[in-house]
C-alpha cells in the first residue's frame, strides 16, 4: 500500500488510502463475500477501540474515524452474522441527531463539520455512509440514561422495590407506562462485563455534584427534545443512553452514537399499548429468536440466525431512519 494522507480542506476531510489497496486485509465480510455484511475492519491507523458495533481509529492528532460495522450483539455477545445496512443506518441516524441537537443549541457535540471524502473509490464503496470523522475528547466513564417510560430492567426494579436506581416512583405505574417526568438513571461504563446501575449520589461521589448535576440536566434536555421531535413523526423514544466527554476547556461535549435503535428504545406510536412489552424498532427479532432456541448466552455456541430474522431486523433499522428523517434510505 502507498502512503496514506489525511487532509482537512474547505470541502471537508479527505482520506486517501493510496493507489494500491488490499481490501481483504482491511475489511472482513461475512463469509468473505463483499456483498455480505461488514463484520470487521483492520484499517492502517492506530485502533483506539473496537466496540460491539463500531471500530474507532486515531487518524490525526485529536481526530478519530468511527466506522459502524454491521455487527449485531444481543445479551452482550456479538453474533457471528451481521445485519445488512445496519452500520450505515446507525451512522446516519446518529449524524442526524447530532446535527439536530447542535441546531437546538442544547450542547456541543464531537462532530467535525464538512464532508468525509474517501479515496480510492473501492475503499469508499465500503466506508461511505457508515463512517464519521469526530474530534477526540476525554470520555466520562458513565452512561447517562434518560427514561421517559418504564421498561426493561427499570420495570423489574420498580415491580420489586417501587424504585428505579434508587428513585422512588409513584404506585400504580404499569409496564411501558409513561412517567410523569423523565428520570436520570446513570450507570457505570464497564470495559468488560455488564454495566451497573448507580444512583445520583453514587455518581456525585465519583465526579462531584456540579458535574453530575450538569450531566443530569443535559441528558434530560436532549431526551425531551428528541422525544418531542420523534413523537409526532410516529416514534416513541422510551429511553436512551448518552455519553459525554470533556474538551480542552473542561466543557462537556456529547460523544459517541446518539439516539439510535441500539442505544435507545424506539416504539411505534401507532401500536403503543401500555401494560406490557412493546413492538420496537431494533433487534427484537434477534433477541426473540435466540431465546426461542434456548441459547444459554454463551459466545461458545452462538446460534445461526435464519434469513427471515436477518431480513426483518434490517427492515426495522431502515424503517426507524426513514420515519425519523423523512428521507428514503439509500446505501452509498
Amino acid at each position: 500500500m502507498t502512503s496514506i494522507t489525511v487532509k482537512k480542506g474547505p470541502d471537508g476531510t479527505r482520506i486517501d488510502f493510496g493507489g494500491i489497496v488490499d481490501l481483504k486485509s482491511m475489511f472482513k465480510f461475512e463469509n468473505n463475500d463483499v456483498n455480505k455484511p461488514l463484520i470487521g475492519t483492520n484499517l492502517p491507523f492506530k485502533l483506539l477501540s473496537r466496540g460491539k458495533v463500531r471500530d474507532t481509529y486515531i487518524i490525526a492528532p485529536g481526530v478519530l474515524l468511527m466506522v459502524a460495522t454491521d455487527r449485531i450483539s444481543t445479551f452482550d455477545v456479538v453474533l457471528n452474522q451481521g445485519i445488512p445496512g445496519k452500520g450505515e443506518v446507525l451512522n446516519k441516524i446518529s449524524q442526524f441527531w447530532l446535527a439536530e441537537i447542535e441546531r437546538a443549541g442544547i450542547i456541543r457535540t464531537h462532530s467535525i463539520p464538512g464532508k468525509l471524502i474517501i479515496e480510492p473509490k473501492e475503499v469508499a464503496m465500503v466506508l461511505d455512509g457508515r463512517s464519521s470523522i469526530v474530534s477526540r475528547k476525554i470520555p466520562i466513564m458513565t452512561e447517562c440514561i434518560a427514561r421517559g417510560y418504564i421498561s426493561g430492567s427499570a420495570w423489574k426494579e420498580y415491580r420489586k422495590n417501587g424504585t428505579v436506581t434508587g428513585i422512588k416512583l409513584p404506585d400504580g405505574i404499569i409496564e411501558s407506562g409513561r412517567l410523569q417526568h423523565p428520570i436520570f438513571t446513570p450507570s457505570t461504563k464497564s470495559q468488560t462485563g455488564h454495566d451497573q446501575n448507580i444512583t445520583f449520589e453514587q455518581l456525585t461521589a465519583e465526579i462531584g455534584r456540579e458535574k453530575t448535576s450538569m450531566l443530569k440536566e443535559i441528558t434530560l434536555a436532549v431526551y425531551e427534545h428528541a422525544h418531542n421531535y420523534a413523537l409526532p413523526r410516529g416514534i416513541i423514544i422510551a429511553d436512551t443512553k448518552l455519553e459525554f466527554g470533556i474538551n480542552g476547556s473542561e466543557q462537556l461535549v456529547l460523544i459517541d452514537e446518539l439516539l439510535t435503535p441500539d442505544s435507545s428504545r424506539f416504539w411505534p406510536s401507532d401500536t403503543y399499548l401500555p401494560g406490557g412489552p412493546q413492538i420496537s424498532y431494533d433487534k427484537q427479532y434477534v433477541r426473540d429468536y435466540v431465546e426461542s432456541v434456548g441459547w444459554n448466552k454463551s459466545p461458545d455456541n452462538i446460534p445461526v440466525l435464519p434469513e427471515d430474522v436477518i431480513a426483518n431486523t434490517s427492515k426495522k433499522y431502515i424503517q426507524a431512519f426513514e420515519t425519523l428523517s423523512g428521507s428514503i434510505f439509500r446505501t452509498l
